[in-house]
């Protein structure tokens, strides 16, 4: 991410460990923004934001549908297209891309690179 948004000063990419709610409000965060790619994003989105509420009611939860063109796109598809050789620069950054391909030749043939199952499981 922080090689994604290099020389936007709007954008300050920041690790975190813990709930969302506690990091958001420790810096002063009065909105938390998420994406919607599919409709059981939806589902799940929604539980989070009910649960987030609960926790902190004075920060909002606000989430975004994204273009047709990404509805595809997850983490999960895009490893595994790059694990089985695929080309997935359309749907990478450049460098995202190349540290894939990266990752891939370090590891070797026969290395399980993508979970059995969801993390939303």
């Amino acid at each position: 991410m922080q090689e994604a948004f290099d020389g936007n000063g709007k954008m300050k990419i920041m690790g975190y460990s813990g709930l969302t709610v506690d990091f958001s409000r420790a810096i002063g965060a009065h909105v938390i923004v998420r994406g919607l790619r599919v409709f059981s994003d939806f589902e799940y989105e929604f539980r989070m934001a009910l649960a987030n509420h609960r926790l902190e009611p004075d920060i909002e939860m606000v989430s975004f549908i994204t273009a047709e063109e990404h509805t595809f796109l997850s983490s999960s598809t895009v490893r595994e297209i790059a694990a089985l050789g695929g080309n997935v620069s359309s749907m990478v950054p450049p460098h995202v891309d190349r540290a894939l391909k990266a990752r891939f030749e370090e590891l070797g043939d026969g290395q399980q690179v993508v979970p059995s199952t969801s993390l939303r499981d």
